[in-house]
């Protein structure tokens, strides 16, 4: 059972390197979508199952987390990072709390791992941005030139200044 675990996070961090590499992810709107396609698998499972109240009950949830989505769109990306890593809690107890027969028994570990490496992804790069931000306002350009720039290495000048 833990192999839905590790394939959850393996592939929220790959899909989070790929978005990073061709630059889905310098749009905002990036992982509020993924929000939005996460929640909305509940509603496709109840659909599969052919019960309508459950499809309604899944579709107020599904809502609910697109509404978190949207809210993290438009004010702050943190909220989007709540919503995240709540879907994953959400997918802990999902089964305690709604009836759907359609959901695969290995999806609630999946979903949960993918949740929360995807809301640990989008912490990360929020977090490097906000650094290269920092940077950029010191006017601090070393970490920047230094990537450029040959090290120097440690020789005998260095210990004839001491």
């Amino acid at each position: 059972m833990l192999m839905p675990f590790v394939i959850g996070i393996v592939l929220s961090v790959g899909v989070a390197l790929f978005a990073r590499y061709v630059g889905f992810d310098r749009d905002r709107a990036f992982y509020p979508t993924v929000m939005i396609v996460i929640a909305s698998y509940y509603v496709l499972f109840a659909a599969m199952s052919g019960s309508v109240q459950t499809v309604v009950i899944e579709s107020v949830v599904m809502t609910l987390f697109a509404a978190a989505a949207v809210a993290g769109f438009k004010s702050s990306p943190w909220i989007v990072v709540v919503a995240l890593a709540g879907h994953g809690v959400f997918d802990a107890v999902h089964g305690h709390l709604i009836e759907n027969a359609g959901v695969p028994a290995w999806w609630p570990a999946w979903c949960l791992a993918y949740d929360v490496g995807a809301a640990a992804c989008l912490t990360s790069g929020m977090a490097g941005r906000q650094r290269q931000r920092t940077a950029r306002a010191r006017g601090d350009r070393r970490r920047y030139r230094m990537a450029r720039r040959p090290r120097r290495t440690r020789g005998a000048e260095a210990g004839a200044r001491r």
